[in-house]
């Protein structure tokens, strides 16, 4: 791994753990305030939502301009974001601050993810970077809500009763500070010279071809996953009267998990082709579901809930890496956009449908509809086996 990766990675650490942090203590503060489960929720989704709309321009500028615009952007809106939360901790600021800093982490996070798949070389080297560069998000995840709770419980509020709160996102705001210091110096790459009276780019030029097509529908089958596992875990564990901790410590086993293997999967990257990964992944987490509902114990589903963490946690890079070679490197930042567009779109519309179906059928039905359906699309991963040229597929040097 050499500096200038350590310096993207840490960078996307602090940017993202402004996003973190703000997305547990605001939730908190509204509940503080006296507002009711579903302003809370229509607060979360608040930042997946702007995501959605940004992603695809995010994506497009990012093509045009390189890395150090978008990420100027990046960082005064999570600033901006947190630190008006700080200044005014009311409820329609802090549904502002969701929208900025939740905008502004898609954003960074495009314009970091292409600056990386372009300075890569070959597949294998693909691979290795970018499982490099999903650690960051899990070691974020952590920072994030971790200091942000440490100093809305440990600040002494006196007769401000708010002054943790806004320690808390005054933290978060200094945060995306630390990420321009460490990127000042990252190389911007050169630009991509595209002929004149080229016609513009369209999304569909993109959805027309099957394998980024197949590419897209294998990762929102994949990326649901995490949702269901997150929305339905809890629910299964208060039906079985298990208490809060421990189903918080089977949720933190899984992030752990999907963390280490990613930290493994550099040192065996030349050993691993995309589309094989993406369907093994495919096949044991629709097994996986289909059994978690049997386990009627904590440890139980502490093992499948580590399990699946290792086999999701393996996605993401092979994603990445396979998305980088079959899209033309002009539209590499348009391409990422589309992606981080679905997920978000699924992580705001699927917990509803996952409530609705779990009232109808139960949650271990919600369960193994996901399992079945999941591991039927793994057909769609083994059809992507043909998608790179054979010389690039692994064991290229980097």
């Amino acid at each position: 791994m050499t500096p200038e990766l350590v310096r993207i990675i840490l960078a996307q650490i602090c940017l993202h753990a402004c996003m973190a942090g703000t997305r547990m203590a605001a939730p908190l503060l509204a509940l503080h305030q006296g507002y009711s489960p579903v302003a809370v929720g229509v607060l979360l989704a608040l930042f997946a939502l702007t995501q959605v709309f940004l992603a695809l321009p995010a994506g497009r500028y990012a093509d045009r301009h390189g890395l150090r615009q978008p990420l100027v952007f990046s960082i005064v809106a999570s600033m901006v974001g947190a630190g008006a939360a700080m200044a005014f901790p009311v409820f329609p600021v802090l549904c502002l601050a969701a929208l900025m800093t939740g905008g502004a982490t898609g954003i960074a996070v495009i314009a970091l993810q292409r600056h990386v798949g372009r300075a890569a070389h070959g597949a294998l080297q693909l691979k290795r970077v970018f499982s490099w560069l999903s650690i960051g998000p899990a070691i974020s995840n952590f920072i994030g809500p971790f200091s942000a709770g440490i100093l809305i419980d440990h600040v002494d509020a006196g007769t401000d009763s708010l002054l943790g709160y806004r320690a808390a996102f005054l933290m978060m705001a200094i945060l995306p500070l630390a990420s321009w210091w460490l990127l000042r110096r990252v190389r911007e790459l050169p630009p991509i010279v595209v002929a004149p009276g080229s016609p513009p780019p369209k999304i569909w030029d993109l959805l027309d071809d099957v394998k980024f097509r197949r590419l897209m529908l294998v990762n929102w089958f994949l990326s649901s996953c995490w949702d269901v596992h997150t929305f339905v875990v809890p629910v299964l564990g208060f039906e079985r009267g298990i208490p809060a901790s421990v189903i918080g410590t089977i949720l933190g086993a899984f992030a752990i998990s999907a963390a280490a293997v990613r930290m493994l999967l550099p040192l065996i990257a030349n050993r691993l082709r995309e589309w094989a990964v993406l369907c093994a992944a495919m096949v044991f987490t629709g097994l996986l579901f289909v059994c978690y509902p049997f386990t009627t114990s904590a440890v139980g589903m502490g093992v499948c809930s580590v399990m699946l963490g290792l086999t999701l946690g393996m996605v993401q890079p092979m994603v990445m890496s396979m998305l980088h070679q079959i899209t033309p490197e002009a539209r590499h930042g348009e391409a990422l956009g589309l992606r981080l567009m679905a997920i978000n779109a699924s992580s705001v519309i699927m917990p509803m449908l996952f409530g609705t179906a779990g009232a109808i059928i139960g949650i271990a039905g919600v369960f193994w509809i996901t399992g079945t359906v999941v591991a039927a699309g793994a057909r769609a991963a083994w059809l992507m086996k043909d998608s790179l040229p054979s010389s690039q597929n692994g064991t290229q040097g980097s």
